[in-house]
Order: structure tokens, then C-alpha cells, then sequence
């Protein structure tokens, strides 16, 4: 097809000398798809030809130019009509457009095919041609014509419909080999946001399913939804460690590789730092990190990561480490999962940072559908071998029954929770591991502290009893300080 992601979705591209039908409201990049699929062909050595009967060859040349398109080996033909219709004299007033526009426009089409013998066609658009029908009946015989004349040329044909129909009926669809359909969706706030469906393909296990995509300059680009039961390579489980003994103790020895671990709690208990130091430390061992921020810019994590002595810059600079700052109203979920999937594919990451749950829960319409895109994520993740860390701040600050706006704790496989608490006039922090799948951990509450020197774990907090609630009762001499 000439369009990146879209083979993918369509199991290996289109069947040759077949017709397919694209559709989709104005502005969804129907155009710019197909002079995608016909660049793709020119570039192969393929004869190409626009068949246009709504824009001028100027207007889409100007499209091509927006891209930094040429259109070498692509004939364009304009099908539009003449001044001399507009003339009051040339109205028809016995006869309807079908009877005469239609068969001259159709004539027209068979000689320019005929001339030129291209192996690619684009039609656009079916609109006019509808109109020009006047009748069901009579429209879809035409296109039953033209599917069997491009047929018998060996053409693989693209007919654009822009959907302006009064009546949207499925008589193409029902004709065309495969349907492809390009949605536009304007929400509440951020930039409109774009999905493809391919609703059918005779003969192909096509990947079904919404897709999202953009249009940027080069065209669209498309973005597979992952379904990670199609990535099941071998996994030998072994423990990566985190640089902190005490931290490791916690964990049982370290979080194994291919788990996502889920570290929750109010903000500012260090969650982000605690995800960076298994970044940090993956780094230190001559591996790959990416990490993907919504709640801070680069900057700020960088200086806030010296502050505890885990300096970014020479790991970002060396490559070893890569921050993507997300923006969720310009970043669609669909081109979020690309780029962690191609931190995986192409810079081979290990550790893969989401930070945080709450702004990727932003970047979703509805909650629901951001569970099960978590689910593959974190499947295809650990199916990679990747060690996922996940930050999910609760409300609040102190107290028993804070709440998260998404649960995923019953997704990842090890949850970490960062608590506050009142102790002597002070608000200090706890840590406790409370799940963990990979095997045993330690039960324990311990007291910890982010300071110049790094992340301090120290030893159990068994003199205090209903630390989770936040306000704890000593029951003894206090034996651990942060």
C-alpha cells in the first residue's frame, strides 16, 4: 500500500486485480492515502492513474506538494464538468443526467484506462457517480460495469466514497473485495484524533479492529492495535536487581524479568524515583532503558533525579536511557503503544517506565478500554522479557481508604506501596511490597527517605502498629529512622 502500519493491518497488503473501496468524511486523508498507494506503485515501475471527478489536478497537486510528494508516474485525469454545462442552453430538461452525463463520464473513464493500461487506479469519488446514477438499481450496475472491466485489465483498484450521500446505502461494500473505512473524532479537548477499520477483506485474516493513525508530512502513518498473543517468543525468567540491597530484600532478590510491577501511593511518597532507579540501574549494567512521562518535563525529572544522586544526563546522552515526554492531547493511545512497542522491537529496552497511570489514563475516552489496552500492553511486554514499572498516584495524602482512579493492581504482577505517616511530630514514609507473583517477598513495613544521597530504605517499623491508616500507635521504643 505504500502506507506505513497499514500492510500490517491488512495481513501483507492488498490482492492484486481486486477492487477496494475506502471511505470516509472529508478531511479524513482519503486522498492522501491513495496517492500513497499510487506512489508505492509508480515506485515499483507500475503504470498509475488518478481518476478524479470532484478536484481539479491543481488541488491535488498541491496535496502531493504539502507532503513533498512529486508525481512522477502518476497520470492524473480530471473528470469534472465543462464550462459549457453551466451554460443555461445545456441544462437537460427531457432527459435525466443519468441517461446522458453518466454514460459520457463512464466512456470517458473506459478511454483513458484503455489509453494508458495502468496497473493501478484510484476513482474519486463514487459521490458524483452516485448522483449521476440517480438510482440504486442503476448504480450499482455501474459499478459491477467498471468492476469487471478493471478486471479484465488487471487493475487493482482504490474508489474513494467521501460518505456525502443523503442515504448511505452498502451497495459497494457489498462489491468491493475489501472496505476500509477512515473515522475522524473531534473530542471534548486536544486535537482530532483518527482510527481506520478494515470491516472486511474476502480471503485474508485481516487484523479487525479500530486503528489509529495520523496524517503528518509523508502521509498517513499507521499505528497496528497490539494483540499480544501474536508475540510469544521463549522467556527464560531470571531477577534483575534494583542497585538497593534493602530494596531487593523487600522484593525476594529483585523483580523478574517479563513482570510489571505497580508502585502506588500518594504523590510525592517517591514512586517516579523509585521506577527511575530500576532504569538507572539497567543502564549502569550496559542495558536499555525508555521511559514515558505525562505528569513532568524532561528538565524537571533530570534535576530531580541529580537531587537523589541518580544523574540522567550521561545515560541520556550515551543513549542508554530515552525519555518521551507525553502530551495525552496530542498523543493518541494507539501511537502510544507503537512507541513502547518500538522501544522494544528497535532499541531492545529492558525496562520500560510508565509514568504515570493517571496521565495515561487521560489520553483514553473511557476507562474500560483502557484496562484492556493495558492488559495486551503489559502481556506483549512481559511476553518480551521486559521488567515494567508502573506509577499510579492515589488521592489524598493520608488515611486508610485512598483510592487510585484506575485499579491495575490486580494486572501487575508485584505492587510496591508508599505510604505517609505521623510519627513524632513528623511526616515520614513508608514502603511495603503487598503482591508479588514471581515468589516470595518480605511481609514487613519498613521506613524510607529520599535524600541528597539517594533513596534510604532502613530497617522494619515493628514498633508501630496501623502505619496504612496513616496515623500509627507505638507499641514500643521506636527502632528505625528514616
Amino acid at each position: 500500500m505504500g502506507v506505513p502500519g497499514l500492510d500490517d493491518v491488512l495481513a501483507g497488503g492488498l490482492t492484486p486485480e481486486r477492487l477496494y473501496l475506502v471511505e470516509g468524511a472529508p478531511g479524513a486523508g482519503k486522498t492522501t492515502l491513495a496517492i500513497q498507494f499510487l506512489r508505492e506503485g509508480a515506485s515499483q515501475g507500475e503504470r498509475s492513474l488518478y481518476i478524479t471527478l470532484s478536484e481539479t489536478s491543481v488541488e491535488l497537486l498541491e496535496v502531493a506538494r504539502s507532503h513533498g510528494w512529486d508525481m512522477r508516474g502518476i497520470d492524473v485525469r480530471e473528470m469534472l464538468p465543462t464550462e459549457e454545462a453551466l451554460a443555461p442552453d445545456d441544462q437537460y430538461t427531457m432527459f435525466h443526467p443519468s441517461e446522458v452525463e453518466l454514460s459520457e463520464t463512464t466512456l470517458r473513464i473506459l478511454a483513458e484506462v484503455d489509453k494508458i493500461k495502468p496497473s493501478r487506479v484510484v476513482f474519486d469519488s463514487l459521490s458524483e457517480l452516485r448522483l449521476l446514477a440517480g438510482g440504486s438499481l442503476r448504480y450499482r450496475r455501474q459499478i459491477l460495469a467498471l468492476k469487471h472491466f478493471f478486471t479484465g485489465r488487471q487493475c487493482t483498484v482504490l474508489l474513494l466514497d467521501d460518505l456525502t450521500a443523503t442515504e448511505q446505502d452498502l451497495q459497494v461494500q457489498s462489491i468491493a473485495h475489501a472496505v476500509i473505512r477512515l473515522e475522524q473524532i473531534s473530542p471534548d479537548y486536544g486535537s482530532s484524533r483518527r482510527r481506520l477499520l478494515v470491516s472486511k477483506y474476502r480471503g485474508k485474516d485481516f487484523r479487525a479492529g479500530y486503528h489509529d493513525y495520523k496524517i503528518v508530512r509523508g502521509g498517513l502513518q499507521v499505528y497496528p492495535r497490539l494483540i499480544a498473543a501474536e508475540h510469544t517468543p521463549p522467556l527464560t525468567q531470571t531477577r534483575i536487581p534494583s542497585g538497593l540491597a534493602p530494596l531487593d530484600a523487600l522484593l525476594g532478590g529483585g523483580i523478574e524479568k517479563g513482570t510489571s510491577t505497580l508502585f502506588v501511593g500518594s504523590p510525592g511518597t517517591g514512586k517516579s524515583s523509585m521506577a527511575v532507579q530500576f532504569a538507572v540501574a539497567a543502564a549502569r549494567r550496559g542495558e536499555h532503558a525508555a521511559l514515558f512521562i505525562f505528569d513532568e518535563s524532561v528538565g524537571t525529572l533530570r534535576t530531580r533525579c541529580e537531587g537523589l544522586g541518580m544523574d540522567l544526563g550521561p545515560f541520556i546522552d550515551s543513549g542508554s536511557i530515552r525519555v518521551r515526554q507525553v502530551d495525552p492531547a496530542e498523543l493518541s493511545p494507539g501511537e502510544f503503544v507503537h512507541e513502547i512497542r518500538t522501544s522494544v522491537t528497535d532499541f531492545h529496552a529492558t525496562v520500560v517506565v510508565i509514568d504515570s497511570l493517571n496521565g495515561y489514563l487521560n489520553a483514553m475516552p473511557d476507562e474500560r478500554f483502557l484496562i484492556v489496552q493495558l492488559h495486551e500492553l503489559l502481556t506483549f511486554l512481559g511476553q518480551s522479557g521486559v521488567a515494567t514499572m508502573l506509577v499510579g498516584a492515589q488521592q489524598g495524602l493520608i488515611g486508610a481508604q485512598m483510592q487510585a482512579p484506575v485499579d491495575a493492581s490486580y494486572l501487575a504482577d508485584s505492587v510496591v506501596l508508599l505510604r505517609y505517616f505521623e510519627a513524632h511530630g513528623e511526616v515520614r514514609q513508608a514502603i511495603s511490597v503487598v503482591k508479588k507473583r514471581g515468589g516470595a517477598h518480605e511481609r514487613t513495613i519498613r521506613s524510607f527517605a529520599l535524600g541528597s544521597d539517594g533513596i534510604r530504605i532502613g530497617e522494619p517499623l515493628r514498633n508501630f502498629r496501623g502505619i496504612l491508616t496513616g496515623v500509627p500507635v507505638m507499641v514500643g521504643g521506636e527502632s528505625a529512622t528514616s
